[in-house]
């Protein structure tokens, strides 16, 4: 059990910090003499008092005091994962442990941090298992085959940006992975090779319908599901090449 951090950048520069223990309260809004708030976003679309958050245990509650705004939560870590928050919902749980908090304005949006506790997992030995057939693994991928790099390579965008929205090309997947120790000779059928039998056998995706785009479709549903499943998660880019350092990151 550990406290909830709370952070709050200002225009001029300076931040406000709040730790909350378990069962305390932050609200958060414009604020006002008769509506103080401890979480003040000064812009005039912010309602007065537009939310709160309530700490609890490993984890955190985010409620909307609007009538009429959704709230969006969003996991900076992850590969554009949010949570929408609908006007008047009270104690939404959220799973984030890093999470940014954004409100809608008529300019540019007000947000704010958290920081939750580590979470909680479940570390005790396995139950034991009863008689019968073993359970199937969901996705078997082998993380040391080639097939996982040409996967880790076509989440790599979205993995680093959460807003990068188009997907590798075959192309530039074969730039990607032809200094990698194991792809010297990589080329395009072979990463179009690896992108069907990952569509087909791996993650078994619904196969896009035959024509021109066909394999812009297919790249973008394999993607789109090993991020969904955390198939392939940020700590993979270390299967990766290393990238020039005169390149940019997203570039």
């Amino acid at each position: 059990m550990g406290s909830v951090l709370v952070h709050v950048a200002s225009a001029d520069g300076t931040a406000v910090s709040l730790e909350l223990g378990p069962g305390e309260v932050a609200r958060f809004g414009r604020g006002s003499a008769e509506q103080p708030v401890e979480i003040a976003l000064p812009d005039p679309a912010v309602p007065r008092l537009a939310g709160e958050l309530r700490a609890s245990d490993d984890h955190w509650q985010l409620s909307n005091f609007s009538t009429s705004l959704s709230y969006v939560v969003e996991n900076p870590e992850g590969a554009g994962e949010y949570i929408r928050i609908a006007p008047r919902r009270i104690g939404a749980p959220v799973p984030f442990e890093f999470a940014r908090v954004v409100l809608p304005t008529q300019g540019a949006s007000q947000s704010f941090q958290v920081f939750a506790p580590a979470h909680t997992y479940y570390d005790a030995p396995p139950l034991s298992q009863s008689a019968g057939p073993a359970t199937l693994m969901a996705f078997p991928l082998d993380e040391s085959a080639t097939y996982f790099l040409v996967l880790v390579a076509l989440c790599e965008p979205r993995l680093r940006d959460m807003s990068a929205s188009a997907v590798p090309t075959t192309r530039q997947v074969v730039e990607r992975l032809r200094t990698h120790p194991t792809c010297p000779g990589i080329s395009e059928p072979t990463v179009s090779f690896h992108i069907d039998y990952l569509a087909r056998n791996k993650l078994r995706v619904r196969q896009p319908e035959s024509g021109g785009r066909r394999m812009d479709g297919k790249r973008e549903a394999v993607v789109s599901l090993a991020l969904r499943f955390g198939l392939v998660r940020e700590d993979h880019l270390a299967l990766l090449p290393t990238r020039p350092a005169t390149r940019l990151e997203n570039s």
